[in-house]
């Protein structure tokens, strides 16, 4: 009939219409627009071993005026996923058997990462931190995947004792197909010989890095007075060593926020930036800022030291002494005045919280803050402190020494 439209001419204007909504609904990125609240995250499996402590990490880049973060395992195989933790920035609540040994790690302002004590081999899985605002909800995903012990075959030196020992009761250690084992079937096992056996024959391969704490380090000439070989050599004065790239990112989700580029072990320069501003980069997205690669012996920056946990203590000495007076008072208590380093894993590990400043071995004046208070170092987040570089005669300060 005149005037109507035939089905041909119909679906030619009705399907472009039909596929946008259709796409639309799928969840097109392109066509959720406002902001993006969840950073994502740049390591998206989380490794980790059965009875460890581990943190999957959720960093918020700018947070909502109001919200929840609400912590899920996606469980495989279900339509469903069993809550875990949900949390208003101020309290948290858990769920559930994985609910009681989970808490936030409340690191900074921005951490919603969630940590588990007591891993178990039920806890593998993808999780999912979701930020929930009313508005616009947001969730980034991970995967926390258990490893066993990687082990390194050792052979000791003499070949006929090894043979000798390995017809005996190595076939129930190793593999069956090495050369020399081919002289029967194995004895009884024997509990204390297979676990000597193991210790003389095998070593764990390296595993992931030990717990360690990142800090940021230039000399009392100032700013970006370091190549790389200079910060390196800074970093082993500090009782540390040059970072690498993975740990400053784990120091980043901790709450590390520091405006000055620095050397990594890896030759890179980099930044981390929680608070996006304009003296730190501009306002873009909180993350690492990177210069790239750089020239190790032209190339100036500051450097990124790592270190670890303190096989002795540190302990603060108070008065008005200069810094001649501070490695004096430590001396007479059979300790040295500690390094930036000692302090710094002092206050990561040891929880040292003293609202007073104190000289180190490099001649600087910081204190370490666990508790975030008034009046003392005017931050609202935990972290060392640092009062620069003071004349060395200057006597306004006490000391922290450090003693094995």
């Amino acid at each position: 009939m005149q005037g109507w439209l035939n089905l041909p001419t119909l679906c030619h204007f009705l399907l472009p219409w039909a596929f946008t909504i259709f796409h639309k609904a799928l969840g097109d990125p392109a066509s959720h627009g406002g902001p993006h609240y969840l950073l994502a995250p740049i390591h998206e499996v989380i490794h980790s071993r059965r009875g460890a402590t581990t943190t999957l990490p959720c960093i918020l880049g700018t947070p909502p005026p109001s919200y929840k973060v609400r912590w899920s395992k996606v469980e495989p195989g279900e339509l469903r996923e069993t809550l875990i933790l949900i949390t208003n920035g101020l309290h948290a609540r858990g769920y559930g058997a994985l609910g009681g040994r989970a808490r936030m790690r409340r690191g900074h302002q921005l951490d919603a990462s969630l940590v588990i004590a007591g891993v178990r081999l039920e806890d593998e899985g993808r999780y999912r931190c979701e930020l929930i605002n009313g508005i616009e909800d947001e969730s980034v995903t991970l995967t926390l995947r258990l490893e066993g012990e990687a082990l390194r075959f050792q052979p000791p030196p003499l070949l006929w004792w090894w043979w000798w020992w390995g017809c005996s009761g190595l076939p129930r250690v190793l593999p069956q197909h090495l050369p020399g084992c081919s002289c029967g079937p194995p004895l009884p096992r024997r509990p204390a010989l297979s676990a000597r056996l193991r210790r003389l024959f095998f070593s764990p391969l390296a595993s992931a890095p030990s717990p360690g704490v990142v800090f940021p380090y230039q000399p009392r000439r100032g700013r970006y007075q370091f190549n790389y070989y200079e910060a390196k050599q800074a970093c082993e004065e500090q009782d540390g060593r040059l970072a690498t790239y993975a740990q400053l990112y784990q120091a980043w989700t901790e709450g590390l926020d520091w405006c000055n580029a620095g050397w990594l072990l890896e030759g890179s320069v980099r930044y981390p930036v929680l608070t996006a501003r304009a003296p730190c980069g501009g306002h873009g997205r909180p993350g690492i800022r990177s210069y790239g690669p750089r020239d190790r012996k032209r190339d100036r920056y500051d450097a990124f030291c790592f270190t670890s946990a303190l096989a002795g203590q540190v302990f603060f000495v108070p008065g008005r002494l200069t810094l001649s007076e501070a490695h004096a008072a430590c001396r007479r208590r059979g300790a040295m005045v500690a390094k930036v380093g000692h302090l710094y894993a002092a206050w990561k590990f040891s929880g040292l919280d003293q609202c007073d400043g104190g000289w180190l071995a490099d001649g600087s004046v910081r204190f370490p803050i666990t508790l975030p208070r008034p009046r003392c170092g005017g931050l609202p987040d935990p972290g060392v402190r640092s009062f620069g570089f003071p004349q060395p005669q200057q006597a306004n300060y006490g000391t922290y020494c450090y003693s094995e």
